[in-house]
């Protein structure tokens, strides 16, 4: 990847779930409780393989609530398992992207961004789990743009041309930051946005929670703090 020239840029939009929020951490941990008592012992990246194919079967037909989409992908994770959890377990489960950690530099990378852009959120999420997620990350977005509000979920482009109705800064002067090739870079491509990949995963293989895609991002980092330092890293 060539060098990106960051101050090319006004604004950034944002993916949230697996970007700023580590909802792998997340999902896994709302998984083991219903996994272990019943002697279910499957590997980590088994089961965020499964929850990837799962949600993105959910998000690709009509449009739910998130809580019905995560609902639908425990009992899909379950069933591949060849077990069905409680109506208990599906609710808790469906409402735990409250509990969902920030990863360790999200809030202070934000921070910083946030006194040279504007910053926006395009997230496949819900309008109240993600306004829990928004408080452990410390930053008032400038823009929120949820897929209750688009009524569709990444990689549909829905959600990308509602914000840039949303956000008053031509779209050349935006830049979409996310982990997930899947849901973002793949849109934002299409829809001639730059972007830049926040890589969650470089020491790791596989895709984790989200499908297997192809996509060019114009510039990677391994973390946002990273990402941060280079936006502060004065130019050669």
């Amino acid at each position: 990847m060539t060098q990106l020239d960051l101050s090319r840029f006004d604004a950034l939009t944002f993916d949230c779930y697996g970007t700023l929020i580590d909802w792998e951490t997340g999902i896994l941990s709302a998984l083991r409780p219903i996994l272990i008592p019943r002697g279910i012992a499957a590997g980590d990246d088994d089961l965020l393989e499964a929850f990837a194919r799962h949600e993105a079967a959910a998000e690709a037909g009509p449009y739910l609530r998130y809580r019905e989409v995560l609902g639908r992908s425990l009992r899909g994770v379950c069933a591949d398992l060849g077990l069905e959890p409680s109506a208990d377990e599906v609710t808790r489960f469906s409402g735990s992207v409250v509990d969902w950690p920030a990863f360790d530099d999200s809030a202070e990378a934000l921070d910083r961004l946030h006194a040279r852009y504007r910053l926006g959120v395009i997230t496949n999420c819900d309008d109240d789990l993600f306004a829990a997620s928004s408080r452990r990350l410390g930053v008032t977005f400038d823009w929120v743009v949820t897929a209750a509000l688009a009524r569709s979920y990444k990689p549909a482009l829905t959600g990308f041309e509602l914000a840039f109705e949303t956000i008053d800064v031509p779209r050349e002067r935006i830049l979409h930051v996310a982990q997930s090739l899947f849901h973002d870079h793949v849109p934002a491509k299409q829809l001639g946005l730059t972007s830049v990949w926040i890589d969650r995963r470089h020491d790791r293989p596989g895709a984790g929670a989200t499908p297997q895609a192809e996509a060019a991002p114009d510039a990677s980092y391994p973390s946002m703090l990273a990402f941060a330092d280079a936006v502060s890293a004065p130019r050669p």
